[in-house]
């Protein structure tokens, strides 16, 4: 069979075709070649192919079929942000430090899709090394959103969302460190999956912000995320902070799966002044629709959402200063000797020419807060107003058993927009970082189009920590009501 059209396949579709003999993986991995060849010139999704690698693989899924293997991964494609390393392939985290790297090991998240029989088949830019709303901070190339090409995709994960938007991937895997999968998801109009912190090994995960930073897959439905999230959770003896808890089976709980008798919160913070009335309209109008299906809904309050983001940019920008403390020139990354020779001058220009304005912005940031005289008066303040953020959500699931709301304050802004302004940028988050900061599981789920411009708008559902079965079934019950 040739020509096979993926625009619309899913993981589910293509594993069941491809037991019925319907075509091979390594014909599934052509027509994955053939739509990034034909379409993603004008998306800009992907930084690099591995065709050879990914037929290869190919070939080797189909000799474990015909040996009598089968799996919901056998013989699919994933596409792999830039973030993960995979043994033998670049690893750039889209920044000119990284330039050349290539790693020498799988990620804990990329040897279990492998083992799974998944297939990495390329890279997909994202914001450099993850730090970015927007994919505008890569240091290699634009991606635009499918949707509508003159805007953003969303970030950091947007080359993962753009790709599976796109028609040029059937899934992808991202990281999301304060709503870099739900945003770019929600911009795009596909399934974003951030599980809670510590169900998914970050082993082999390029850190941005180490107590904030989770794996999830992007997908165009929620079985398919659920399918992915099954192959990477559990314990991880590389990972201290993954932990040993029984991984359930996530495609069973979408069984069945309705809101009948959910008790859904609308937190009344989100839903303010300064959101677009079109995103409101949307997710208001999903939320009724969960209510006609026999929800029951009510209004609650999550007093602390305000300070969120400042205590996310306070801890965020911290751990990243320290996570890229190792990116000198000499242990990682790209070597610049400076004109006299010296050390010193070996750090600066190396990271100076290494490191995009994103990444320094933040880096200072960090810097500063961490510093002596500040460390108390900001990153200690932060420390324990994330606290009380995470106290809001403990007191909310004592009431309510899924808390649904927007997942950003606007649909998808024109390429350019936020530049020069990167505190506009970062207020965009509002929604979605105080999810990282309490460490819970969150999906955003297409949930409709604004009325002047057509643009996807995401429904947000947020679940306790380790809920990922009751997440993933009102996901996947929004998404056959929402249709």
């Amino acid at each position: 069979m040739a020509g096979i059209d993926i625009s619309n396949l899913t993981v589910a579709g293509a594993a069941e075709a491809m037991r019925r003999g319907d075509f091979t993986s390594e014909e599934l991995v052509r027509g994955v070649l053939d739509a990034i060849a034909e379409k993603d010139g004008a998306i800009g999704a992907y930084l690099t192919v591995d065709a050879e690698g990914a037929l290869a693989g190919a070939r080797a899924a189909d000799a474990r079929r015909r040996a009598g293997e089968d799996g919901p991964l056998l013989g699919v494609p994933v596409a792999m942000k830039d973030i993960f390393n995979v043994e033998g392939q670049p690893c750039t985290c889209a920044s000119r430090i990284l330039e050349g790297y290539v790693a020498p090991y799988d990620a804990t998240v990329v040897a279990r899709l492998k083992a799974a029989g998944a297939i990495p088949c390329g890279r997909v830019n994202m914001d450099e090394f993850a730090m970015g709303t927007s994919t505008e901070h890569s240091a290699f190339q634009i991606t635009r959103n499918p949707a509508a090409p003159d805007r953003v995709p969303g970030g950091s994960s947007g080359g993962s969302a753009a790709a599976v938007a796109g028609g040029t991937a059937l899934v992808s895997l991202g990281t999301d460190t304060g709503g870099s999968i739900r945003q770019p998801a929600s911009f795009c109009g596909c399934v974003g999956l951030k599980p809670s912190y510590g169900r998914v090994s970050r082993y082999g995960v390029t850190a941005f912000a180490s107590s904030l930073d989770q794996v999830g897959p992007l997908a165009r439905t929620v079985e398919d995320a659920a399918t992915v999230l099954g192959a990477i959770a559990g314990a991880d003896p590389h990972d201290q902070t993954c932990l040993d808890r029984p991984v359930p089976d996530y495609a069973s709980a979408l069984r069945g799966a309705s809101v009948r008798g959910l008790r859904i919160g609308v937190p009344k913070e989100y839903f303010v002044e300064g959101t677009d009335p079109e995103v409101m309209a949307c997710v208001r109008a999903a939320i009724d629709r969960a209510a006609d299906a026999g929800a029951q809904v009510e209004e609650i309050s999550l007093p602390h959402t305000d300070y969120a983001i400042a205590v996310y940019y306070i801890c965020a920008t911290a751990e990243a200063s320290a996570n890229l403390a190792r990116f000198d020139g000499i242990r990682y990354g790209r070597r610049r000797l400076g004109p006299d020779g010296s050390l010193q001058s070996l750090y600066d220009r190396s990271r100076t020419e290494g490191f995009g304005p994103e990444v320094k912005r933040r880096i200072l940031l960090g810097t500063y807060v961490l510093s002596s005289g500040y460390y108390d008066a900001y990153y200690v303040r932060a420390l324990k107003a994330r606290t009380l953020v995470r106290r809001d959500f403990d007191e909310a699931f004592a009431k309510v058993d899924a808390i649904f709301c927007p997942v950003a304050p606007t649909p998808a802004y024109p390429l350019g927009a936020t530049a020069g302004d990167p505190l506009k940028a970062y207020l965009g988050d509002a929604f979605t970082v105080p999810v990282n900061l309490a460490g819970l599981c969150g999906i955003s789920v297409p949930c409709g189009r604004t009325a002047s411009l057509g643009l996807p708008v995401g429904l947000q559902i947020v679940c306790p920590a380790f809920e990922e079965p009751r997440l993933l079934r009102a996901a996947a019950a929004m998404e056959t009501l929402l249709g």
